[in-house]
């Protein structure tokens, strides 16, 4: 990984990640290590560490370092997990997924956004993660199951096929609700059935597709 800009790294993690509860060391040290200065368009790469959103075209953002830090936290990824993303964007968050998991299968809609995000993943010395351009909510059957799945747009339920997807014991994490406000919730899939929590309130653009939104 490029070591460029570690120190605004470690102050982004320990001002706007830890002071706000995320306790899961892979996830602050995934966050220290990957370069989030190489996913933002360059003329934001200034505020590449700052906690907000970025634009990064297309009517798309990069989400502020903590939501990444959150949801990574609640899928509870573990060394040698099959990850599935849906909405690579700039490709900032499967970086981070792909430093502590075994592979990352990434689901994106814009072409262009998926042509942008392999050159990033790529400069940033990323090589566990495949970007596909699809229907995410139709998930990546091929390479199923999955032990974790996450969603990073906001969609007005999980889409089905996301959890025929889903692996025995695997979690789920997405940003459920309207258009304007969403809730993070996370799925588990028990044998007992699925397990459903909910947490935070988020705001992210919509997910389309199928079983999402329609254009």
């Amino acid at each position: 990984m490029n070591k460029d800009r570690a120190d605004e790294r470690a102050m982004m993690v320990q001002s706007q990640i830890q002071s706000r509860g995320v306790k899961d060391l892979r996830v602050l040290r995934a966050l220290e290590i990957v370069p989030r200065h190489l996913f933002v368009p360059e003329e934001f790469t200034r505020d590449a560490y700052c906690d907000h959103p970025i634009p990064i075209g297309h009517d798309q953002t990069i989400s502020q370092p903590y939501i990444v830090a959150i949801m990574t936290e609640l899928l509870v990824p573990q060394e040698g997990d099959n990850i599935l993303e849906i909405g690579t964007g700039s490709g900032y968050q499967a970086a981070i997924l792909a430093t502590i998991c075994g592979r990352v299968v990434s689901i994106e809609r814009i072409p262009a956004l998926a042509d942008a995000a392999r050159v990033s993943l790529q400069r940033a010395g990323v090589k566990n993660v495949s970007v596909f351009v699809a229907d995410g909510t139709l998930g990546w059957p091929e390479m199923a199951p999955y032990d974790g799945i996450i969603i990073t747009a906001a969609t007005p339920s999980i889409p089905s096929p996301l959890i025929e997807q889903l692996a025995p014991g695997g979690r789920l994490v997405a940003p459920v609700g309207t258009t304007q406000i969403q809730e993070l919730v996370r799925l588990t899939k028990n044998p007992e059935g699925i397990l459903k929590e909910r947490f935070d309130g988020v705001r992210f653009v919509p997910l389309i597709g199928k079983y999402g939104w329609r254009m």
